[in-house]
């Protein structure tokens, strides 16, 4: 195997290992509910608070694999990821386990950054068009494997092995990384750090989910207006900052493209809303409907498959369609797929599966889209920031849709008298397929030509 191949193979591991972090523990919820006393909100922060990490995590992996080098920065995160899944596997309370997810979610944030920058810079131009097929064919596996593989683990074993078993995994990946990775140096430029921005935010991607999340907590709203009041003027300043800042941590001025502005809002409101929705849908399946935690994790299996011809047919369609028609066809597909969960006949394990699937089709519709076109306009000297803040926001989509859905089933149970009630989650997959036909209006204003290859 070349030094390249062998790179390349690192990456894709450790981004394989970030993504089942991402999926694997969603059958796991409803035991993990009963073991620990967790309240729906607590378990949307067991995926949100991974997210916070790695948004919190992305920005500063660039400035460190320049201090120290590349190749340590992706051991190292390895090893935290695993020190954050035997702690999450070990935790004896919900507090001990949101805790460390957190430190998983800072592992992960450095790792798939600095992996990725060091596989395509082993790869020439003409050459990356195959890594990236290879990297999108894992974006879609694992998500649809390590449900499946988490139900089994729940079933057969305990919750707790769907946090510890990756462990094992990062741990042999870092200790392949020593063998196989180059040694690097460190840059001998070595910037400056933008701690105002960092820390505004910081600031901001916590405590604007905690606020949301504390809303559907009773007799919490005076500590979720606080914590959104602190996310707003965080925010605020930040975006102050970035514009008068030279070198800022995330330059915001990017967004001035149209294409990068609407991909952006596209992933906020299409696969940020459909984790909040999957999220829902677990417990919804399983608690309501007598679903296993197996079945519940089959489900993402016809998504998956609908993905892979999404992808697929972005491909062929794209330069000749450009992305106007793939984004409509995208929302009001991915729309239509959450409603269906919203009607008595979600009973029905025919009515899951297409469901799924057309979830399936049309988010991956929609975020290939937004991959392809996203960058076709940034000049080349900007594609760093601009893969950054993608980054940032694509993070931020899946935290703030776990949050948002979480928190108001959340609500809407407490506010219920029949504890065996549907309705609490069919008005979260109506209100879900609202959120995700935001971006029309965005989408609509494109013009044909906009983001054609």
């Amino acid at each position: 195997m070349s030094v390249r191949s062998r790179i390349a193979t690192l990456y894709l591991l450790g981004f394989a290992v970030d993504l089942a972090n991402m999926f694997i523990f969603n059958a796991a919820l409803p035991a993990l509910q009963r073991e620990l006393d967790a309240s729906v909100a607590q378990l949307a922060w067991v995926g949100t608070i991974y997210m916070l990490g790695l948004t919190v995590a992305i920005p500063v992996g660039s400035w460190l694999a320049r201090r120290v080098g590349e190749r340590r920065v992706f051991i190292s995160s390895l090893l935290v990821v695993a020190a954050g899944g035997i702690g999450g596997g070990t935790a004896t309370g919900i507090a001990a386990l949101l805790a460390w997810r957190l430190v998983q979610g800072l592992g992960g944030g450095l790792l798939v950054p600095v992996g990725q920058s060091m596989a395509y810079r082993a790869y020439p131009p003409q050459d990356r068009a195959h890594l990236t097929a290879v990297v999108m064919t894992v974006a879609l596996l694992v998500p649809a494997l390590s449900p499946a593989i988490g139900g089994i683990a729940v079933d057969h074993l305990s919750w707790r092995w769907v946090f510890i078993c990756i462990a094992p995994l990062a741990a042999a990946i870092a200790a392949l990384t020593l063998v196989w990775a180059p040694t690097d140096r460190p840059s001998e430029s070595r910037p400056a750090l933008d701690i105002a921005g960092f820390l505004l935010s910081a600031i901001t991607l916590f405590c604007l989910p905690l606020g949301l999340t504390l809303i559907s907590q009773a007799g919490s709203a005076p500590h979720a207006a606080v914590a959104l009041a602190v996310a707003i003027a965080a925010g605020a300043a930040y975006v102050h900052h970035a514009l008068r800042s030279r070198e800022p941590l995330l330059d915001l001025r990017l967004l001035s493209d149209p294409m990068l502005r609407t991909g952006s809002i596209i992933y906020l409101c299409v696969p940020g809303v459909f984790t909040g929705v999957n999220l829902v849908a677990s417990l919804y399946l399983q608690n309501r409907l007598g679903l296993t935690a197996t079945e519940t994790g089959m489900l993402m299996l016809p998504w998956a498959g609908a993905s892979f011809v999404a992808i697929m047919s972005t491909r062929r369609l794209f330069a000749s369609q450009g992305p106007r028609p793939l984004f409509l066809a995208g929302i009001v597909v991915t729309s239509l797929g959450v409603l269906l969960l919203a009607t008595p006949f979600a009973g029905l394990p025919m009515v899951r599966i297409l469901s799924f699937a057309a979830m399936g089709f049309g988010a991956s519709l929609c975020t290939s889209t937004a991959q392809t076109a996203a960058f076709t306009s940034v000049r080349t000297d900007r594609m760093a920031e601009a893969s950054a803040l993608w980054n940032i926001n694509r993070q931020l989509s899946f935290s703030l849709g776990a949050s948002v859905l979480g928190g108001l089933l959340g609500l809407l149970l407490a506010g219920s008298d029949n504890a065996g009630d549907p309705a609490p989650y069919r008005s979260c997959f109506v209100i879900a397929a609202l959120l995700i036909v935001l971006p029309l209006p965005f989408v609509l204003r494109l013009q044909s030509g906009d983001g054609h290859a």
